[in-house]
Order: C-alpha cells, then structure tokens, then sequence
C-alpha cells in the first residue's frame, strides 16, 4: 500500500465535511436567498474581494451546522489585503453559536495583528439562545473596539441584522446598508413579546429609519451597489495606522490648474444660496468624490476625495441646507468623520461658509451645543494635515469648529476677500444692540472690510482670489505633506467614538 493509499479515506472525508460547510443552508435555502434579489454569503465574499483571492478559516466549526453560520478569511481589494466576514443567512438565520464567536473574535484578532481592514457583512439574528456565550468566552465586539483607531473597520447590512451582530455596525468607523437592509436591537417578533407593538422590520430599523437616526452612513440599491462602495470607500486609506494613505500615480492632476468656475458658483452676494457640491467638484481632482453620510446632518459635507493625487478629507458647510447653520446632526457626524480621517492620516481640507451653529429652541433641546463642541474637540485634537479656506463667511463658534482659529495647527489658512467672520453678523448684532441707522451702516462696512483687516493681522495665511482655491490648496498640502519624515503611528486616543 502506498502512502497515497494511505492518506485516501483521511483525505476524502475532509472533502466531505468541506462540501457539507460549502453547501451552507442547502439548495432551498440557497434558492430562496438568491430569488429575493441577494447574493449569499460566499458570492458576496467573492464579489467583494479581487478575483480569486478569497481564503477562508474556520471553515469546519459548526459541524453539523456548516461553517457555524458565518463565512470568514482573507482576501485583497485593489490589491490589498483585508480581513473578511459574511454572516449566512441560510443557515440558522446567520446566528452567532460558541464556534461563531470564535471565529469573529479571530478576524479582529488578526486584522490588528497583520494591520489591514476588517470588513463585515452583515445579515443574521444575532445570538442563539443557547447561553454558552455568557461564559467566559472572548467576544468579538471587544476585539473590534482594539482594532478602532488603529485598522480601518467597516460593515454592511445587507439583509436584517439583529441584536448582538447588529452591534458591529455602529462600532465599525463606516456602515453602508442596502436597501433590503434592516438594523435593530431586537427584531418584531421579540419587540411584539416585550412590549406589544406590532411593526414591520422597515419599519423597525429599515434604510429610511437606519439613516435619518445615524446609525447607517450610506446606502446602496442592492448588494453589488454596496459591495462596490466598500472597495471605493477602502481606496482613499492606508491598510492601517501604521502607514500614511497612497497618492495616486502621478498625471495631470498634479499639475497647477485654476478655478475660475468658482466665481460664478459662489455668489458675492452673501444672501445668494449655492450647492457646495459644486464647489468640490471644481477643487477636487475629478467630481468622483465620495460622500459620507449624505442623509444625516446634511448642513455638512463630510466627503473623500483627491487633491492632486492624494487622498484627502473634506468637511464642508452646506449653504443650501439651513443657510449653513450647523445643527447637532451635522456637528456629530462631523466629529466622528474628523476622527476617522485623522486616525489614519488623511489631510483635512475645511471649506466654511456657516453664520454659526443653528439657534433656536429646537437646536438647544437637540443638544447643539454638545454635540459643537464634540466636533470642535475633534477637529483641534486632530493631529492630521488641516487647511482652511472661508469662502463667504464664518461666525462664532461655527468658524471655531471649521477650524478657522488661531493656533489651531492647521497647516495653512485662507479666505476669500470680502469674506466676513466675528462672533455674529452685522445685522444680528444691529438687531441685539437696537443700533441706528448710521451705526447699522457702519457695522455692515466694517463687516465687509472684515477679511483685509483680519489679514493684515495674520488672521489668514492669505486672502486669495477664488480662481486661486486649488492651488493654493494642491500647494499647501504638498509642503504638509514633507512633514512625513518619520513612520507613521497611531493616534493617541483609546477608541473612535461611535
């Protein structure tokens, strides 16, 4: 007999139990999954990952239950390494058993070790109620909250997510859900048992209600849509904080290039609205930029993009939501994307052109205040690369967490000329102080002279002509960037807040 004889029967019941973890729910479930218009755990692995380089683990936990109901390894995007996890729906509803656990504890595990992303993938019920995870057991979510801050992490809710699964979402630094997505606590039949209501699972934590509370950032038509954003999504950071975001090859957007379409989109006139969209569409290397969060707190802008080849991020006002006000939503989101950028690296790029954070009763019981000063902690904690340019204007506090302060690190400051800032506008302060006619005229003087004044005491680096915005962006951050002398290290800070 030889030893190829020998290894046969080993040899083929390993493939036997391979088949049987592969098969996941079998071919009805399988059959059923697919017909609603989803892909299955694999196919959304495979869709995800560069061709070809999916390499699993943990493929014979479960037993019986194949693969334990969640399909885990390894595998690039854009040619990079990344660590992978998709929850099976068909198969016990994509629950979280003992083996399961184990294997998503190993993918945080070893994201951080190797320092490359983890990407999770998000359709199940969460933990079966068996009780063997409340022994002492480790536990995925305390693995993920290591690597935060330290490995890009990201999720998807490709299908209803629930209970302790759920919970990697907002943990995650991005989330993209489908429009087949649901997030929740606890699912309706759980929701009925312990309160009585009766509701339908869109209803409970579909897209419309997972975007407008924050929990989702964005949104996708269906699974390809969302695969496809995570691999865009991906591309403007480094694997890890361990090392800085890569330029793109060097092409004509490095070149020097002038803006003059902006005189046409920002409007002299202060009380003209513009889209601040199309600002970012002239200044970036191409109008690709992607968004972040576009249905939350949509004051703000919060957006990748590429400013002659680098990656960059971009917080800017948006004139044509609340006259740029910034209001609680827009300020959270703002401070959790400010953190995220400058945990790993990214320039910050600050387009301003705010009257101040939103007034009124409805601001103050949103809690405004709190939330302009998370933002304004983060946006001066950050460590990162900063420019600043005000466009039209900039008062109070809402200049302060645009970054438009003195001392604040910022690499480079600029304004437009006849730009306006101070703690409020001239005809609020005219209004507060009962102010006279000539008084009145004299302060809407000053405040049009405001920017050659707060120039001629270095209040900017420099006033510059909007046709100048790009380059004098592009030339900023290129002499930023030669303060990458040494190797890159995480921020000092325990975790990024959700």
């Amino acid at each position: 007999m030889t030893n190829e004889q020998d290894w046969k029967e080993t040899l083929e019941d390993l493939e036997l139990r391979r088949q049987r973890a592969r098969a996941m729910g079998g071919r009805e479930r399988l059959a059923k999954h697919r017909g609603s218009g989803k892909l299955d755990a694999r196919a959304r692995l495979e869709r995800l990952l560069d061709p070809g380089t999916l390499s699993e683990f943990g493929t014979l936990v479960g037993g019986e239950v194949a693969a334990d109901g969640i399909v885990t390894g390894s595998g690039y995007i854009n040619g990079s390494p990344v660590m992978v996890g998709a929850e099976d729906f068909t198969t016990l509803a994509g629950s979280i058993g003992p083996g399961g656990n184990a294997k998503r504890y190993r993918l945080a595990e070893l994201a951080l070790r190797d320092k490359i992303p983890l990407v999770m993938l998000l359709e199940g019920a969460g933990f079966r109620p068996s009780g063997e995870h409340y022994g002492r057991s480790p536990t995925d979510l305390l693995a993920q909250a290591q690597c935060s801050g330290r490995v890009p992490t990201v999720s998807a809710v490709l299908g209803p997510s629930a209970g302790h699964g759920a919970l990697v979402a907002p943990v995650c630094d991005w989330t993209i859900m489908s429009r087949q997505g649901a997030i929740f606590t606890a699912g309706p039949p759980v929701v009925k048992e312990s309160t009585g209501e009766e509701i339908s699972k869109e209803d409970l934590g579909g897209p419309d209600v997972a975007l407008a509370s924050g929990v989702i950032h964005n949104i996708g038509d269906d699974d390809e849509a969302v695969l496809a954003d995570i691999r865009r999504y991906l591309s403007y950071f480094p694997p890890s904080a361990w090392s800085y975001p890569s330029s793109l090859p060097h092409d004509e957007a490095a070149e020097p290039r002038p803006t003059p379409e902006l005189l046409d989109i920002v409007a002299r006139d202060r009380r003209r609205v513009y889209d601040m969209r199309a600002v970012l569409d002239v200044v970036f290397d191409r109008p690709d930029w992607f968004e972040v969060q576009p249905k939350f707190g949509q004051a703000i802008i919060c957006a990748l993009a590429h400013l002659g080849g680098h990656p960059v991020a971009v917080v800017a006002n948006q004139p044509k939501v609340l006259a740029g006000s910034i209001d609680a939503d827009a300020a959270d989101k703002a401070a959790h994307f400010i953190t995220v950028a400058d945990s790993f690296h990214l320039p910050i790029v600050f387009l301003a052109d705010n009257p101040g954070m939103l007034p009124g009763s409805r601001s103050e019981r949103s809690g405004v205040l709190r939330s302009g000063a998370r933002m304004f902690a983060a946006q001066t904690a950050a460590t990162t690369i900063k420019l600043h340019v005000t466009l039209r204007k900039a008062y109070g506090f809402g200049s302060m967490v645009m970054s438009l302060l003195g001392f604040d690190n910022q690499n480079a400051t600029f304004a437009y000329p006849g730009a306006t800032m101070g703690a409020m506008s001239a005809a609020a302060l005219s209004r507060a102080s009962h102010a006279g006619e000539d008084l009145e005229a004299k302060l809407r003087k000053a405040e049009v002279e405001a920017s050659f004044r707060s120039a001629g005491h270095l209040g900017f680096d420099d006033l510059i002509d909007p046709r100048e915005t790009r380059d004098a962006l592009l030339h900023a951050l290129q002499r930023g960037l030669s303060s990458r002398q040494a190797a890159a290290e995480p921020v000092s800070r325990t975790v990024i807040m959700p």
